[in-house]
C-alpha cells in the first residue's frame, strides 16, 4: 500500500548499548531528548508517540512519556519482538502518511536482553520452541548452509569479524574494540553453537533509539541545510502460507518472509537491491547476514558466500552491510535494535558517520525479523 503523503525522518536519538546499569526510564529520556535535539523541535511539536519495548511493566511507555511533558498526544506501547523499534517506527510513518498528525516520533528501549527473556517467560507446554535456546536455531541453519553450499566457518568469521570492526567506531555501540578485529580472533573464541563462537553471537546489552517523522512541509522548514531523508517504503510481513508449511520455529521463521517483505518494499519504492547503498539486517548471528544478502536480492542464492570473499559488504565494498556493527558489534537489547539501524541510515544518508560513512550514500535498507514470525522491511533515501 503506498503513503498518501510524503515521510520524512527528521530527527534520530541513541543511548549507548551494552551491559551498563542506566535505567530504562533514564535511557528513554536521553535517547528520546536526543531526537528532538536532533530534529530542532520540541515535545509539543509532536502529535504521536510510539513506544516499543518487550519487557518491563505495561504503562511504562505513557509513564516515561510524561518526562517529555504532559501535552495530551496520544501514546500506543508497541511489541513485536525483535522488530519492536522496526514497528514503531512503521507505527509512526503511517500516522504522519495517512494525516492524523504532521509529526510523529518512535521510541523504544529494553534493558539487558536476558533479563527480557526471563520477563517474558511463563508457565507453558513445552516445545521445541522453549527448550532450545536461540543459538541452537541458528546453529542448525548454519550447518545447512555448511551442508548445502559448502560455507565454512571461516566465512562466518569474516562476517562477524567486519561487524565487530564497523562497529568499533560508533560510539553507540556495545562493542568497541580497541584493535581490528580478525577472523582468527573471532574463531579462537569460546564456542557457543557450531559453528559459531562467542564473538559471532550478537550483544545483548541495554539500550534505547528514537526518530522523529514529519510532513515533507515540516522537514524542509527544519532543515537548516541539511540533505532531507525521505522514508520511501514501509512494508511489513506476517508468514504466508504455502502447501506444505512447516513454522520453522521461533528466531529463523520461513526464509520466504524476508524476500517477499523486501519485493513489496523496493516495488513500493520504484527501485530493485542494485539501487541501495548500504543494507541493515537482523544479523544476530554471522548465518542470518549471509543468508539476507541472497534473500533481499543482493546476490543470486548460493553467492553470498562470494561477496564475504570480496570484501563487498564492509564500508568501502560494493554493498556495506551493517554500518554501525549490526546485532553482532552495536547489540541487541530487543526493543531499541530496529530504531538503531534507522539512526545509522539516517546519519549516513545525510553524511555525518564520520570515519563510517558510506561514501555517495543515497539509499539504504533496514531489515527486522520479529520473532521469525513478522518481517519488517523500511527504505530510505536523500533527497
Amino acid at each position: 500500500m503506498a503513503m498518501d503523503r510524503e515521510v520524512y525522518v527528521i530527527g534520530v536519538g541513541m543511548h549507548r548499548f551494552g551491559k551498563h546499569d542506566v535505567s530504562r526510564r533514564d535511557m528513554h529520556y536521553l535517547a528520546g531528548m536526543s531526537a528532538l535535539e536532533d530534529a530542532g523541535i520540541s515535545f509539543r511539536d509532536v502529535g504521536a508517540l510510539y513506544s516499543g519495548y518487550i519487557g518491563g511493566n505495561m504503562l511504562d511507555g505513557v509513564t516515561f512519556a510524561k518526562d517529555f511533558g504532559l501535552t495530551g498526544l496520544p501514546v500506543v506501547h508497541v511489541e513485536n519482538a525483535s522488530a519492536t523499534g522496526s514497528s514503531a517506527f512503521r507505527e509512526a510513518v503511517m500516522a504522519v502518511s495517512g494525516g492524523s498528525t504532521d509529526v510523529a516520533m518512535a521510541i523504544a528501549f529494553d534493558g539487558r536482553l536476558g533479563n527480557v527473556a526471563a520477563a517474558a517467560a511463563g508457565p507453558r507446554r513445552p516445545t521445541m520452541e522453549t527448550n532450545l535456546l536461540p543459538a541452537a536455531f541458528f546453529a542448525f541453519w548454519a550447518v545447512r548452509r555448511m551442508h548445502d553450499n559448502g560455507t565454512t566457518v571461516e566465512t562466518f568469521a569474516k562476517i562477524a569479524a567486519k561487524n565487530w570492526n564497523h562497529a568499533r567506531f560508533n560510539k553507540f555501540a556495545e562493542r568497541q574494540a580497541e584493535q581490528e578485529i580478525t577472523p582468527e580472533l573471532v574463531l579462537a573464541a569460546p564456542m557457543v553453537a557450531y559453528p559459531h563462537t562467542a564473538m559471532m553471537a550478537c550483544g545483548a546489552g541495554a539500550g534505547a533509539a528514537a526518530a522523529i517523522v514529519a510532513t515533507r512541509a515540516v522537514a524542509e522548514r527544519l532543515a537548516a541545510g541539511r540533505p532531507l531523508v525521505k522514508v520511501i517504503a514501509s512494508q511489513m510481513q506476517s508468514e504466508h502460507y504455502q502447501p506444505g508449511h512447516v513454522f520453522l520455529g521461533a528466531i529463523v521463521g520461513p526464509s520466504e518472509s524476508t524476500r517477499i517483505t523486501a519485493n513489496l518494499a523496493y516495488q513500493e519504492a520504484g527501485l530493485g537491491p542494485a539501487d541501495l547503498d548500504l543494507v541493515h539486517v537482523h544479523d544476530a548471528f554471522p548465518i542470518e547476514e549471509l543468508m539476507y544478502y541472497e534473500l533481499l536480492g543482493i546476490c543470486p542464492d548460493g553467492e553470498g558466500d562470494r561477496l564475504v570473499a570480496e570484501g563487498a559488504t564492509t564500508i568501502g565494498g560494493r554493498i556495506p552491510f551493517s554500518t554501525d556493527g549490526g546485532l553482532i558489534g552495536r547489540g541487541h537489547p530487543g526493543g531499541p535494535t530496529g530504531l538503531a539501524q534507522i539512526w545509522d541510515v539516517t546519519q549516513q544518508l545525510r553524511g555525518e558517520s564520520g570515519v563510517r560513512q558510506v561514501e555517495g550514500a543515497r539509499t539504504g535498507l533496514a531489515h527486522m525479523m520479529g520473532a521469525g514470525s513478522v518481517c519488517v522491511v523500511h527504505i530510505l533515501q536523500r533527497v
